[in-house]
């Protein structure tokens, strides 16, 4: 769901300036998504995996993967939730 306040009030648009904010705002969610992915596969690769020896991971490979994906699915979802509480003009206890 997009936030009014950062994103204005797109109702109060013309129909076709709505359709291409709402374009252009997926396009841009789209784009974070597969930042967010490809820094996954980044960092989770570089630091689990050790060899090429073969064409599959090792069971500590596979391991250590993911655990790596785990903890970094975790945190996003941690940082999501701390943004959309300080959007709301909450505040975080931590």
């Amino acid at each position: 769901m997009m936030d009014k306040s950062i994103f204005g009030d797109l109702d109060s648009l013309a129909g076709e300036d709505k359709e291409k904010m709402s374009a252009m705002i997926g396009q841009l969610q789209a784009r974070d998504s597969l930042r967010m992915y490809n820094a996954l596969v980044e960092r989770c690769f570089v630091d689990c995996v050790d060899t090429f020896y073969r064409r599959s991971l090792t069971k500590k490979e596979e391991t250590c993967v993911r655990r790596c994906a785990e903890k970094f699915l975790r945190h996003s979802v941690l940082l999501g939730l701390s943004f959309a509480e300080l959007n709301q003009g909450g505040t975080t206890t931590d």
